[in-house]
C-alpha cells in the first residue's frame, strides 16, 4: 500500500489535511442551522449549544484513547475504525427527532472524528523531524482552513434547500469518501520498532512524563487558551449574528468566511516564516494579536456597538493570531516526544478540547441576548494565551532543544 502514496508527497499532506478537517467541518457546517434546529426539536438555544459542547467533550475523551492505541497498533487501523464510527454517528444525528438523541449522536460523532486531528498530527511527527513538523502543520492548517471557510456557506445552502438534517447526511458522505481513501491509499506512518505498549501503566507513565515537561505543558496551555476563544465564537456567533443582529444564514456564512480568512493568513505567515523568525518570535506575535483582537471586541460590545463588523473585525485579528499560534504550539508540544507522538497528540488534544468545551458552555449558559458574553470570553482567552506563553512556554523556547531528545521537565 505504501507505494500507492509516498509519505512525504504533497498528496499525503492533502490527505492528512482532509482528515484533520473532520473536526472543524463537523463543528462549523451546522452553525447556521442551530437556531432552526432549536425550533424543529422544540428546545432553547442553551440546549442546542450543548450539542457543540458535548461534541467537544467527546472529542477530548476520545483523544485519550485513540492516540495511545495508535502508538501500539499503528495510525491507519485506528483511523479506519474512527472514521467508520463518525459515519454511523452522522446518520444518527440526521435521523434524530429529539434533542437528547442528537446529543448522543454528537458524542459518538466526536469519538470517531477525533482520529482525524489526533492521528493526522501524529503522522506528521512520524514522517517529519521536530523542526519540519511545525512547518508542515502550518501548511496543513492553511489547506484545512478551506473547510471552515466553505462549511457555513455549505451548511446554509443545505439548510435552505433540504433542512437541517441534510447537514449531517453530508458529513456521513464526507466520512464515507475519507474511509475509502484511507483504506486504499494511506500508508502506515509508524514503524513497527517504535510501537508502544497499551498497558494502562505504560500509558499513564507517558502522560506523567509529558505533564512533567515545561515545553509540553506550556505550549499545550497556550494552544488551549487560544482555541477556547475560537470555540467561544463558534458557540455564540450564530445566536449573536443571526438572532440578535438579524443576519440571514447565507450572510452569516459570508461573514464567517472573513473569520477563516484571518486564520488562513495567519497559518500561511506561520509556515512561511517558521524558520526565519523561529517559534519564540512567532508565538510572542501571535499571543499579542489574540489579546488585541479579544480586547477590542470587549470594548466594542460593552460600548453597545452592536453591528456585525464590531464582532467580525476583532475576531479576524484574533484568528490571524491563532493561525500563527496553532501550528507553532503543536510543533512545540510534539517535537520532543517522537517515541510517543500519539500519546502526546492525545493529551494535547484532550486538554485543548476540555478547556474549549468549558468556554463554549459558559457562552451558552450566560448568553444575555447580545454579544457581550461571547466577547468577554474571547477576550479572557486571548489574555490567558498570552500569560500561558510568557509564564510557562517561553522559558522552554529559550532552551536548546536537541533533535528527538526529551526536554528536561521543569529545569
Amino acid at each position: 500500500m505504501s507505494r500507492l502514496l509516498s509519505a512525504t508527497s504533497p498528496v499525503m499532506v492533502m490527505v492528512l489535511a482532509a482528515l484533520t478537517a473532520l473536526g472543524p467541518l463537523a463543528t462549523d457546517i451546522y452553525l447556521p442551522a442551530m437556531p432552526a434546529m432549536g425550533e424543529a426539536l422544540d428546545t432553547g438555544p442553551d440546549q442546542v449549544q450543548l450539542t457543540l459542547s458535548i461534541y467537544m467533550a467527546g472529542f477530548a475523551l476520545a483523544q485519550l484513547v485513540c492516540g495511545p492505541l495508535s502508538d501500539r497498533f499503528g495510525r491507519k487501523p485506528i483511523m479506519v475504525i474512527g472514521i467508520a464510527l463518525f459515519l454511523v454517528a452522522s446518520l444518527v444525528c440526521a435521523l434524530s427527532t429529539r434533542i437528547e438523541l442528537l446529543w448522543v449522536g454528537r458524542f459518538l460523532q466526536a469519538f470517531g472524528g477525533a482520529v482525524g486531528p489526533v492521528l493526522g498530527r501524529a503522522a506528521v511527527r512520524d514522517i517529519h523531524g521536530p523542526t519540519e513538523a511545525a512547518k508542515t502543520l502550518s501548511y496543513i492548517a492553511s489547506t484545512m482552513a478551506l473547510a471552515p471557510a466553505v462549511a457555513p456557506l455549505l451548511g446554509s445552502g443545505l439548510l435552505l434547500l433540504f433542512g437541517w438534517q441534510a447537514v449531517f447526511f453530508f458529513l456521513a458522505a464526507y466520512a464515507a469518501i475519507m474511509l475509502i481513501v484511507v483504506v486504499l491509499l494511506l500508508p502506515e506512518s509508524l514503524p513497527a520498532e517504535r510501537r508502544q505498549s497499551v498497558h494502562p501503566s505504560a500509558i499513564l507513565s507517558n502522560f506523567r512524563m509529558l505533564l512533567g515537561q515545561r515545553a509540553f505543558v506550556g505550549h499545550t496551555l497556550t494552544n488551549a487558551a487560544g482555541f477556547s476563544g475560537l470555540f467561544a465564537f463558534l458557540s455564540g456567533s450564530s445566536f449573536v449574528l443571526i438572532e440578535f443582529m438579524q443576519l440571514s444564514p447565507p450572510r452569516y456564512g459570508l461573514w464567517f468566511s472573513m473569520i477563516v480568512l484571518g486564520f488562513f493568513l495567519g497559518t500561511l505567515f506561520s509556515g512561511r516564516y517558521s524558520h526565519r523568525l523561529g517559534r519564540e518570535r512567532l508565538l510572542s506575535l501571535s499571543t499579542v494579536l489574540c489579546l488585541l483582537g479579544g480586547g477590542s471586541m470587549i470594548l466594542l460590545a460593552f460600548n453597545e456597538i452592536f453591528v456585525p463588523l464590531a464582532v467580525i473585525g476583532p475576531h479576524m485579528l484574533y484568528m490571524a493570531g491563532f493561525g500563527i499560534l496553532m501550528p507553532q504550539t503543536m510543533g512545540g508540544a510534539l517535537a520532543p516526544n517522537p517515541q510517543c507522538a500519539g500519546s502526546a497528540s492525545s493529551l494535547f488534544g484532550f486538554i485543548q478540547m476540555t478547556v474549549a468545551a468549558a468556554a463554549g458552555a459558559v457562552v451558552g449558559q450566560l448568553h444575555d441576548g447580545t454579544s457581550r458574553t461571547m466577547a468577554l470570553v474571547i477576550g479572557v482567552a486571548g489574555f490567558a494565551a498570552l500569560l500561558s506563553y510568557w509564564l510557562v512556554a517561553r522559558p522552554a523556547d529559550m532552551q536548546p532543544v536537541h533533535r528527538d531528545a526529551s526536554v528536561s521537565a521543569w529545569k
